[in-house]
């Protein structure tokens, strides 16, 4: 792992004690705990992104022309 980098944050206190506790648990740091979290948040913002990006060449309907299609096949 490259060096730390420090950083302060501010936490909720029940938060905090509830990162305390996980921590004392599973015999895991708090910081990697905070890293953990922060990690797969960003790769589940950069797995929306991708998706983002594979529909926007998809096809695109109105509204109207959705409920049209739903009536003629009795959907609706």
């Amino acid at each position: 792992m490259a060096q730390a980098k420090r950083a302060t944050v501010y936490l909720e206190p029940s938060l905090h004690r509830a990162l305390r506790v996980k921590a004392a648990e599973t015999d895991v740091s708090v910081s990697e705990l905070v890293n953990d979290a922060i990690r797969f948040r960003l790769a589940e913002d950069a797995e929306d992104l991708q998706t983002f990006r594979t529909r926007a060449a998809e096809p695109t309907s109105s509204f109207e022309s959705l409920v049209s299609a739903l009536k003629r096949r009795g959907k609706l």
